[in-house]
């Protein structure tokens, strides 16, 4: 949709006079300001809009402005972006919440876990306790099996000696014998 007469004069001096166009503008959007200040003059369009092909460029086609849609309802954009904005942080909050249930049932899991082995710990150490009492209980018999093991090793060792002996005794026996 081209624009046409007033509305293409206010859109040719936005790009011109920046001051001038939201006076323009609003002019041309509400119809009364002529009415409410009929002091001010009219403004003079600065130039007509070019229609293709009757430009003296010699065949050269110029763009028409484009002329934006009617703004839809500002109150009906902001609801809906703050609809959409809520969907997003609930979408957010809701992920952040797993995350946080996620780590709690870690957590707790890990806790079973770290239960489950102290108890092993207990149970061993009791285990191991109770060894070293049995060991402590066992030292005496163990003592006196040492104390019979120096006696056995001394005594082999008288009877080796006995047995060198009672073959030199043998010996010196049979030397006398042949004489």
């Amino acid at each position: 949709m081209a624009a046409t007469g007033d509305e293409a004069a206010a859109m040719d001096s936005i790009s011109r006079e920046p001051a001038a166009v939201s006076a323009g503008l609003i002019a041309a959007a509400s119809g009364t300001a002529a009415a409410e200040h009929p002091d001010d003059p009219p403004e003079a369009p600065s130039s007509a809009p070019k229609k293709p092909g009757a430009n003296s460029d010699g065949g050269v086609e110029t763009a028409e402005e484009a002329v934006e849609p009617a703004e839809p309802d500002i109150n009906e954009l902001c609801s809906d972006m703050f609809e959409k904005m809520a969907i997003f942080l609930q979408g957010e909050l809701t992920a952040t919440c797993e995350d946080y249930l996620l780590l709690e049932n870690m957590n707790k899991l890990t806790s079973l876990k770290y239960m489950e082995m102290k108890d092993i710990s207990i149970n061993i150490s009791r285990n191991l306790q109770d060894l070293n009492n049995k060991y402590a209980s066992l030292q005496p018999y163990l003592d006196q099996i040492n104390k019979i093991e120096e006696q056995v090793s001394s005594l082999e060792q008288a009877a080796y000696k006995l047995d060198a002996y009672s073959k030199k005794l043998e010996a010196r026996f049979k030397k006398l014998e042949k004489r």
